[in-house]
């Protein structure tokens, strides 16, 4: 079963945007500075919390991911994009942290396919980065090329999974979220969700999703 812990807000870009040295058609950023902002768009698997909290190592706030108990990989959907067509290039990255001297777990960034208006309709793996975040801060970043599958597939969930080595459970941490969308055929309709503010009653229903935040302060 996947696990709506937030609704969704469009931080869509319609302007180009330099990032990584690329000119993007579609961005959007996301932070965590808000310790009562949005957490995650949903998650499956064992995902004890999700939780905005003080930086660990420094100042500012930063996503902590909580994996309880140990089982499997959980995953955490930190974006979602939709309004995909085939050869749009999608690039994501975050900031993640853990592992050694903080925690036992860490992060990768993955990502997999959903139809264009169901965040819960699994449409198979997108695959990802295979590096893993450390004792510091770490980049992990990864670039898509989409494939609608013969127009089954429009979204793309951008993951934070969890690996978890030791200990009963563990925590993660991820921060400074982005996401830029090159469209190939300049289609148009792409719109990226981030976690953020409830959008109004009608966007919940055409998306499926209900549910406010499921929050543990550390």
């Amino acid at each position: 079963m996947f696990k709506t812990f937030t609704a969704l807000s469009t931080l869509c870009v319609a302007t180009s945007v330099v990032s990584a040295g690329v000119d993007y058609d579609y961005s959007a950023s996301y932070g965590w500075e808000d310790p009562n902002g949005g957490t995650i768009l949903g998650s499956y698997g064992n995902l004890g919390y999700a939780d905005i909290v003080d930086n660990p190592m420094g100042e500012g706030s930063v996503l902590e991911l909580f994996e309880d108990p140990i089982s499997g990989t959980p995953q955490a959907y930190v974006g979602w994009i939709t309004g995909l067509t085939d050869g749009d290039s999608i690039y994501a990255s975050f900031m993640a942290l853990g592992h050694n001297d903080l925690s036992s777990s860490s992060i990768r960034i993955w990502a997999h396919y959903t139809t264009n208006d169901d965040i819960t309709d699994y449409q198979g793996s997108a695959g990802g980065n295979n590096s893993y975040s450390g004792a510091d801060w770490t980049l992990l970043d990864h670039n898509w090329t989409f494939d609608s599958n013969d127009g089954a597939r429009g979204g793309l969930v951008i993951e934070a999974r969890i690996y978890t080595t030791s200990g009963d459970s563990g925590a993660a941490w991820v921060d400074d979220l982005f996401m830029g969308v090159s469209d190939a055929d300049g289609s148009g309709g792409v719109n990226i969700y981030t976690p953020g503010n409830i959008p109004a009653p009608g966007a919940l229903a055409l998306l499926g999703l209900a549910g406010l935040s499921r929050r543990r302060r550390s």
